[in-house]
């Protein structure tokens, strides 16, 4: 196989995300999460649960017919999964702090912004009630900001003071760049460099990060093997539809 391309190197890192997760609804929002969310299926996580964002559980793969698996509504989704720690979502986000606060909403003051985004939407819900992960195509100091302007989605700390109806299921995991792969296994539960991509340097992600990063134990992203090159490329996105999301 020929060298992994930054974007294979960022799917692999998403496929990790779901390393370990069993048998949960993965909700991976996003093209770079999908497939690394189907790749991670496919290898090492085959207990993973895929739906059709509408009222299914679905086997197969991007651009094949799907096999329904399984009835499941946004209702049960709300009533049974969401609540009760059974899924791991990929999110986005326009602004993320040190603790893991995410912004999705507005950019500028609150009583009068400066742009208007989604608005909170499900972030609240997906934070504190299961495992979250996020995903950021551009690590740059506009996203991994100091201060968010508005708290979409909850972070380790405003999760610790709401008390145990905030921080039972909540799980912020990790977070995976263009640049590298952050998680929070800290003593404060504050945002860790635990690697950087293939050609990427520890200064280029702390350079680009408007918070202090704990850069204590950085290792390198791991590359994809043969195998998982193959299903990227002929299964998962033959038309390389990643590269247009992901550029080194």
């Amino acid at each position: 196989m020929s060298e992994a391309t930054r974007a294979e190197i960022a799917i692999v890192a998403c496929a990790e995300l779901f390393r370990g997760d069993g048998e949960v609804v993965a909700s991976p929002m996003g093209l770079v999460p999908a497939i690394g969310a189907r790749l991670a299926r496919m290898t090492f996580e085959p207990g993973l649960l895929m739906t059709d964002g509408e009222a299914y559980l679905v086997a197969g793969t991007p651009g094949e017919a799907t096999t329904i698996e399984g009835w499941q509504p946004f209702k049960k989704m709300l009533d049974t999964v969401v609540p009760n720690g059974k899924r791991h979502v990929v999110m986005g986000t326009n602004q993320l702090d040190r603790f893991g606060n995410q912004n999705i909403s507005a950019i500028g003051p609150h009583s009068r912004p400066d742009r208007q985004l989604l608005g909170v939407r499900g972030a609240p819900g997906n934070t504190v009630n299961h495992r979250t992960s996020y995903w950021v195509p551009k690590h740059s100091t506009r996203v991994f900001t100091s201060e968010v302007d508005v708290v979409s989605g909850v972070g380790y700390d405003r999760a610790s003071a709401g008390g145990p109806a905030a921080s039972r299921y909540h799980d912020l995991h990790r977070v995976v760049t263009n640049l590298g792969v952050c998680d929070f296994d800290t003593p404060t539960r504050s945002m860790r460099l635990a690697s950087v991509h293939p050609g990427v340097t520890v200064d280029e992600v702390v350079d680009n990060t408007s918070f202090e990063l704990d850069t204590s134990a950085v290792t390198e992203t791991r590359l994809p093997t043969d195998e998982e090159l193959r299903l990227i490329r002929d299964v998962l996105d033959p038309d390389a539809t990643r590269d247009k999301e992901v550029r080194a």
